[in-house]
């Protein structure tokens, strides 16, 4: 792990500001390897030192990663001049780590949302190149059938020309509840998906993203962090 000016390595935990930080280290409650910190300008490896702020742990993380089961009528965005979004459902101490969400949803529709400041990881599961397989369960108002389970395999071309890659449609019951597999993420894709066969979407929800899947004992509007073996799963650092 890289070596780091100990104020903004501290800041990074979102519980203190820069500000704040300076003032910890001139009050003597910032310890490196059983030492006071002399300046908040030193440096540190979180990896190596042991950093402790009022006796306390300083519980460093390279990256966080919050499982977040979001719920309808909330933008997937950092910020919005006139409406809420998904950001205004975590603590202040996450906000201050520099979350983005890792592709969108849209503001109807629930499900999985993944918030990291891992920006490497945030590409490599968005990218079609990477294969990563996102999985919804939408509801419709008409039935699908076996001719359009065949039609998603092939890839269909929507009414703007956009051609999908090869995706996979799961008929439930009697085929107005569905369960579909996309590698990619256009714009309202999933509703244009299966507006192009004819049949519009009531609900939908996304279940996972690769290996990772929603938590559906987080309640919309609950969120959680990650634990290591999830973090692992994706490909992420702690």
């Amino acid at each position: 792990m890289a070596v780091q000016r100990l104020d903004k390595l501290i800041a990074s935990t979102g519980r203190w500001s820069r500000r704040e930080v300076k003032a910890l280290v001139r009050e003597g409650r910032v310890l490196v390897d059983g030492r006071p910190a002399a300046r908040p300008e030193d440096k540190a490896d979180p990896a190596v030192s042991v950093i402790l702020v009022d006796g306390q742990d300083l519980g460093y993380r390279a990256h966080t990663y919050v499982m977040l089961h979001k719920p309808a009528g909330l933008l997937t965005a950092t910020e919005d001049a006139r409406q809420k979004t998904v950001m205004d459902l975590l603590s202040p101490e996450l906000r201050r780590q520099g979350l983005s969400p890792a592709g969108r949803l849209d503001k109807d529709t629930e499900g999985l949302l993944l918030l990291t400041n891992d920006g490497e990881l945030a590409h490599r599961l968005l990218s079609p190149r990477q294969h990563v397989e996102k999985l919804y369960y939408a509801r419709l108002d008409r039935p699908l059938a076996e001719a359009d389970v065949e039609a998603f395999a092939r890839g269909l071309t929507l009414e703007d020309g956009f051609v999908c890659m090869p995706a996979s449609l799961k008929l439930l019951g009697d085929g107005t509840e569905v369960l579909i597999g996309i590698r990619e993420g256009k714009f309202h894709q999933i509703k244009r998906m299966t507006a192009s066969q004819g049949a519009a979407v009531l609900y939908l929800k996304r279940l996972a993203m690769g290996p990772l899947r929603l938590d559906e004992s987080l309640a919309p509007g609950q969120y959680r962090l990650l634990t290591p073996e999830e973090v692992s799963e994706i490909g992420g650092t702690l």
